[in-house]
């Protein structure tokens, strides 16, 4: 299929900052969390769980808003939320705004602090991991339904947006958390799980892909249900000139240049981050440095990863071109 680059940023940093959410939720549970102690001063502004929490809200909403580009008619977007009931699309549209919702409960205790703050802040809390998890695994089940597209039927589509938001979130908040003053157990833990989200990320991407390489696109026969009793032919083209369907569905990748593409987003998603994790533990002082390299090259990976994802995959409806 012809890969949208609308779409390709939609996916790639919308799921970075609901990755970085989760990274950033995980961190403030992990530690303070709504006690006493926490900062809930005027001065707040100036910790790294406000900056994650800005660059959070940028990230999704820079990639909600490209989303809307790869639409016929934007003006017409908020009849997506109506069917919820069906849609996988509408779904992720109201967890989405269930997100804002949280954070927004989130900020108000921080400002307003009393007594109620450690009960809201925690249901805010919860509010927005939940639904960032909600919205990851709605995006991949947009993909995962479609029956057209044998590749995206694949089991693995879903793990691997989560795991995508996961890894691309964690690089970007393991860089604004981190400090040349942290404990080296504390900086281990944080360079293990990132470490293995990254792995298994790795892992999955890469049986992903061999098992779509395995899978042959149906027949003719099998496509009309005719299989078994003759064979089908197409007698005449659909349509004399190109049209939406051969522009979208009928994008062809060579097989030479796919197999680059997905060495290029390994290195970038996976390897050079894994060595720049290493080069940031055994060199703490330029650990901060380190650690955005690894997140920018962790998002490129994501664009490229995300590029293929699309141009891979092949619709049943161009059995009939």
């Amino acid at each position: 299929m012809n890969p949208a680059l609308s779409v390709i940023f939609f996916t790639t940093l919308s799921g970075a900052g609901y990755g970085l959410m989760l990274f950033w939720i995980g961190i403030l549970t992990a530690g303070t969390s709504f006690s006493p102690s926490f900062p809930l001063s005027t001065w707040f502004w100036i910790n790294p769980w406000f900056n994650a929490m800005v660059a959070s809200l940028l990230l999704v909403t820079i990639g909600l808003s490209s989303s809307v580009l790869h639409l016929g008619k934007p003006l017409r977007a908020w009849r997506a939320f109506s069917q919820w009931r069906t849609s996988w699309l509408s779904r992720e549209g109201i967890f989405s705004i269930l997100v804002y919702a949280g954070i927004g409960l989130l900020f108000a205790a921080f400002v307003h602090d009393g007594i109620y703050t450690r009960i809201v802040g925690d249901i805010a809390l919860a509010l927005i991991a939940t639904s960032s998890i909600a919205t990851i695994v709605s995006t991949g089940m947009i993909y995962a339904c479609l029956k057209p597209v044998p590749a995206w039927r694949h089991p693995l589509v879903v793990p691997v947006y989560l795991a995508f938001a996961l890894a691309t979130g964690g690089w970007i908040g393991a860089a604004l958390f981190n400090t040349n003053d942290e404990p080296t157990a504390v900086r281990m833990t944080v360079f293990v799980l990132l470490g293995s989200v990254t792995l298994v990320l790795a892992a999955i991407k890469l049986i992903y892909w061999r098992d779509i390489d395995r899978v042959a696109m149906p027949s003719r026969e099998a496509a009309t249900a005719l299989e078994g009793i003759g064979k089908v032919t197409v007698f005449e083209r659909p349509h004399t000139e190109a049209n939406y369907l051969t522009r979208e569905m009928g994008f062809v990748l060579a097989r030479k240049h796919s197999r680059k593409l997905r060495l290029i987003a390994i290195a970038l998603f996976a390897a050079i981050p894994m060595l720049v994790m290493l080069a940031a533990y055994l060199v703490p002082s330029a650990s901060t440095f380190a650690l955005w390299i690894a997140a920018v090259s962790a998002l490129l990976g994501a664009i490229v990863e995300r590029w293929l994802f699309f141009a891979e995959a092949k619709h049943m409806v161009m059995l009939y071109y």
